[in-house]
């Protein structure tokens, strides 16, 4: 069971800037190939870390603002943030272990 939730324009400040642990925003689009094909991982990674780790799906097309906002001109984006600051990103659909890699640092 996925533990990933869906933010929008509406709730993005308080589940993802607000938030008291690292999230992982997952930039995508239903018509994205690459975005369906990173979207198992991201799954998995929302289970596996849970309590450790907020996994956030965003809807590129219905979500024009945060996306200027935050500067994602291509998907999947994936965006680390902590504190409310963006510390990582990956373009593009990478395997667990680059993902795992670039989320470990922030884990607690």
């Amino acid at each position: 069971m996925s533990k990933t939730i869906h933010v929008e324009q509406t709730n993005f400040d308080q589940q993802v800037l607000q938030s008291q642990q690292p999230v992982l925003v997952d930039f995508y689009a239903d018509w994205c190939g690459p975005c369906k094909a990173v979207a198992p991982v991201v799954d998995e990674l929302a289970s596996e870390l849970d309590g450790q780790l907020k996994v956030a799906k965003l809807d590129a097309d219905a979500n024009i603002e945060l996306m200027q906002q935050f500067g994602v001109f291509s998907i999947p984006t994936l965006i680390l943030f902590q504190n409310g600051k963006e510390v990582d990103r990956i373009v593009g659909a990478l395997p667990k272990p680059k993902l795992l890699q670039m989320i470990q640092p922030y884990l607690n």
